[in-house]
């Protein structure tokens, strides 16, 4: 029996997508090789931020936020989502001046956001090295427990009778008005979503995204240790390097009392091994912010691979190339779960013809193609 949409991916992106599809009536079947919420969006920490690297990244996160922020009441306890705010860290007088540059930026795009100084900080999160310059408190960013958000959006969602989930069953090629399974078996339909991340490029193999690699470690409960989530201002800068490993200090407060820490960024690897060189570096990173780190226990480290794409915007809209009726959302890097909500309202934007609440062009599938004809 066909359907209208098969959704390629049941990670946060794919659910999403599945969701916004299923509430505008279609009926949309989401096929994954192993199970709801896995890839990078079990690997990742689930924060709902919003991030002022370029323009676009601005609107595309500001906007997926304010989606979320009307989900988070819908939500269960068991999706863990928490309006705890960001706390960006300026450890200097430098980065003291780059908070108030972030801070205006928010400002002309209404995005809430205050300026605390040095003693302020230390009142805000005690937990903090002293002294500190200051920071930059965003107090509507949030974060949320990802794979059972991605269930809840699957399940539970506005139009969520629309959508059957087929676990167990990998794509492995695009046909024309049908998906072909590694069974043998094809599903017809009449539009197809590739969200499966990293392995969008095995069924598009022309997608421009790579892999990044990414570690992360989770300590026992220390209730109350951590009120907000709490990044240092030089974390924008290693999110977008595009060589070699970088490590910066991400700690969050889970609703559990653990403490969840990042991050790291490793290029031109594919093996998930936790890399104790990487991990050693990385908390000796977030010992420089919080002190008390070495002395708690630690329970569990694991990696995960981002999909990058090299302006650090994901691709979402038409596959194009003679893929008609195909439809791209993936390389959302770090931002996936931030993004997810609003790449569905703009990959539905382009499936019906209708107008978007942001500029899509930023995020469109052939935009490197067509640079590069321009610069020709």
């Amino acid at each position: 029996m066909s359907v209208d949409a098969v959704v390629v991916g049941a990670g946060i992106v794919g659910a999403a997508c599945a969701a916004e599809l299923a509430a505008q009536g279609m009926t949309v079947e989401v096929i994954d090789a192993s199970g709801i919420g896995g890839g990078a969006t079990a690997a990742g920490m689930g924060h709902i931020v919003v991030m002022n690297e370029t323009p676009a990244e601005l609107a595309l996160s500001r906007y997926s936020r304010e989606l979320w922020l009307a989900l988070g009441p819908s939500l269960r306890a068991a999706d863990a989502f928490s309006r705890c705010g960001t706390l960006w860290v300026a450890a200097d007088a430098e980065e003291w001046d780059a908070a108030r540059d972030l801070q205006r930026a928010f400002a002309t795009q209404d995005v809430e956001a205050e300026l605390l100084d040095s003693a302020t900080l230390r009142e805000c999160e005690p937990a903090l090295a002293a002294p500190m310059a200051g920071g930059l408190l965003v107090p509507d960013d949030s974060i949320v427990y990802a794979p059972r958000a991605a269930q809840w959006l699957l399940e539970h969602s506005l139009g969520a009778r629309n959508i059957r989930v087929r676990l167990g069953a990998e794509a492995t090629a695009l046909e024309r008005g049908a998906i072909r399974l590694a069974s043998g078996e094809t599903i017809a339909c009449g539009s197809i979503v590739v969200a499966n991340g990293l392995s969008a490029q095995r069924l598009i193999p022309a997608l421009p995204i790579a892999p990044k690699k990414g570690h992360l470690l989770i300590t026992d409960r220390y209730p109350g240790y951590l009120h907000h989530q709490v990044l240092e201002l030089g974390y924008i800068k290693s999110a977008h390097q595009t060589h070699g490993a970088s490590v910066a200090f991400n700690a969050q407060p889970r609703p559990t009392g653990q403490v969840l820490l990042g991050s790291s960024r490793q290029f031109d690897t594919l093996d998930p091994a936790t890399e104790w060189s990487v991990l050693a570096r990385m908390l000796a990173r977030a010992a420089r912010y919080l002190p008390a780190l070495p002395s708690m226990n630690a329970i569990r480290a694991w990696t995960g691979f981002r999909a990058a794409t090299p302006d650090g915007l994901p691709l979402i809209g038409p596959a194009g190339d003679g893929l008609p009726d195909v439809w791209v959302a993936a390389g959302h890097e770090g931002l996936g779960v931030t993004t997810s909500l609003a790449t569905a309202k703009v990959l539905s934007a382009h499936m019906f013809g209708t107008a978007a609440a942001i500029d899509m062009a930023p995020y469109r599938v052939d935009r490197f193609a067509t640079e590069a004809h321009h610069e020709a």
